[in-house]
């Protein structure tokens, strides 16, 4: 209440006072708006009556009023400049249009503040003479297909140029090859007939392998037709061959079981006559009987001998 009193006092209320209230009110506003808040990513350079005195980094500054004042605000981000398409002129003299993307940083803003005046433009302008230092030096083919080549080349010319500046370029791209319309025209032409080549060729190739598909399989199945006729052959000569065997083990099981059962000249006799007879079998007209088993089996023999030498004279009739 006291303050109070002092300030609505008539003494403060006449001329005097209320200059000093106001003066005092408008140093207070100075003060005031002598502190800088520095946030992370900024950078604050700042001269004192005219020359560079310091840079401020985070946090919260004051400034002297009149002696002090900031000169430029940096910014520590990365950032970005599309510059506009240069004309350039290749090693076969074509001329293209081409434009450029890069990307920097400010590592030193007391460089970046005192050491051009215009670092962008400056940029731009060493962007566009270096572009056609190196595109000069290349052919069309050499340019279309070479991207990282003048990508790499140009970040390091202008990291160089900008280095005194307090400028790291980081990377360069480039970002449109335009050529003439002609060109383009001619390029769009080739790329068309080597689609369609290799068009041709995809569909040459696959009905190549068609027909060598086809003639497998049909190799493959001749092949197994093959094999089964001739694992036909091979059974049925199997089967004829244990047929016959088993025959003749039936033939020998029966004279082994004659022989065991010891026949008398009776038995012997009609044995003798009924395999006479299967020797004969109609081939013969004349059969000679023998009275004896010894004349029987040669009679036998004989019977065989003339059914052999008549058998092809009827073949040939």
């Amino acid at each position: 209440m006291k303050l109070l009193d002092l300030l609505i006092s008539p003494v403060m209320l006449n001329p005097l006072g209320l200059t000093l209230l106001i003066v005092g009110g408008i140093l207070l506003l100075i003060i005031a708006a002598s502190f800088r808040l520095v946030t992370q990513t900024k950078k604050y350079v700042v001269e004192r009556l005219g020359g560079y005195y310091t840079t401020w980094g985070v946090g919260i500054h004051f400034l002297v009023p009149i002696i002090d004042r900031v000169v430029s605000v940096v910014s520590l981000k990365e950032q970005v400049k599309d510059f506009d398409p240069q004309p350039v002129i290749t090693k076969d003299n074509v001329t293209m249009q081409i434009d450029t993307v890069v990307f920097f940083s400010i590592t030193d803003p007391k460089a970046y503040t005192y050491g051009t005046e215009n670092p962008m433009l400056a940029i731009e302008k060493i962007s566009a003479t270096t572009l056609r230092n190196i595109i000069g030096d290349l052919d069309l083919d050499q340019t279309l297909t070479s991207r990282d080549l003048i990508n790499t080349q140009m970040r390091r010319i202008l990291d160089e140029a900008t280095d005194p500046w307090g400028i790291k370029v980081n990377r360069v791209e480039v970002k449109n090859i335009l050529p003439p319309k002609d060109i383009r025209d001619s390029m769009e032409k080739q790329m068309r007939a080597e689609r369609e080549r290799r068009q041709t060729i995809l569909i040459a190739e696959g009905q190549k392998r068609a027909e060598i598909l086809k003639a497998e399989g049909e190799a493959e199945a001749v092949i197994l037709r093959a094999n089964a006729v001739k694992e036909q052959k091979i059974r049925e000569a199997e089967g004829e061959a244990e047929a016959i065997y088993k025959l003749k083990e039936a033939e020998a099981l029966g004279i082994k079981l004659i022989k065991d059962s010891k026949p008398d000249e009776a038995v012997l006799k009609i044995k003798g006559y009924e395999a006479l007879a299967k020797v004969a079998d109609g081939q013969s007209t004349k059969i000679v009987v023998p009275t004896n088993v010894t004349d029987l089996a040669s009679s036998i023999m004989m019977a065989a001998e003339i059914a052999k030498s008549d058998k092809p004279k009827k073949e040939v009739k």
